[in-house]
C-alpha cells in the first residue's frame, strides 16, 4: 500500500471493508450515509498510509480510528446537520424505525460480544465517546457526574476493553 500499488488497495478493501462498514454504520446509523463515509475513509487511508507507524500500534487500530473520526466528523458537519433539518418528518421517523431493527444486528466484527464483557456503565461510556462522538466534558454533563469520574471510568473501561480484546485474538 505504501507503494500505492492497486493490489494493496484491493487487499485493504477485501479484508477490512466489512469491519469498517459496521463501525461507521453504528455511528452514523444510516446505510446511505455509511456508504458516503466509507468512501471517504478508504480515500483517507490510501492518501495517508505513509503516516502509519507500526511501532505505535496495529494497522487495524489505525484504520478503525480513521473510520471512527471520519464518521463523527460527518455527523458534526454542517451539510449533514442541514440535511437532517430539511428531511420530512415521515421519512425521518421511517429511517429511525428501520435503523432500530437493523442497527443491533449489524455487528460485522463481533465487537458487541466484546463490549458485553464490560459493566453496563462502562459500555455506556464507550458508546457515548466512541460511537456518538461525545467529549468527556459532554459525557460529564449528560450523565451528571464529575469530569474526573468520567475520565477515571473511561480509562478503566478502555483498560478492561483492551484485556477483553486480547482474549478474542
Amino acid at each position: 500500500m505504501k507503494e500505492k500499488n492497486e493490489t494493496g488497495f484491493h487487499y485493504l478493501y477485501d479484508h477490512y471493508s466489512g469491519a469498517l462498514y459496521g463501525i461507521i454504520l453504528r455511528i452514523v446509523q444510516s446505510k446511505e450515509y455509511t456508504e458516503e463515509v466509507i468512501q471517504d475513509v478508504f480515500v483517507k487511508i490510501w492518501n495517508s498510509i505513509h503516516q502509519y507507524d507500526a511501532s505505535k500500534g496495529r494497522f487495524y487500530t489505525w484504520i478503525i480510528n480513521i473510520a471512527r473520526n471520519t464518521a463523527i466528523d460527518y455527523l458534526k458537519s454542517k451539510a449533514f446537520q442541514n440535511e437532517l433539518k430539511n428531511q420530512p418528518l415521515p421519512d425521518f421517523v421511517y429511517n429511525t424505525a428501520e435503523l432500530s431493527t437493523t442497527n443491533h444486528s449489524s455487528d460485522y466484527i463481533g465487537f458487541n460480544n466484546v463490549l458485553e464483557g464490560l459493566e453496563t456503565d462502562k459500555q455506556e461510556l464507550i458508546d457515548l465517546a466512541y460511537y456518538q462522538g461525545y467529549t468527556q466534558h459532554e459525557i460529564s454533563e449528560k450523565l451528571k457526574i464529575p469530569l474526573g469520574t468520567v475520565k477515571t471510568k473511561m480509562r478503566n473501561a478502555l483498560m478492561k476493553l483492551k484485556d477483553l480484546l486480547k482474549d478474542y485474538q
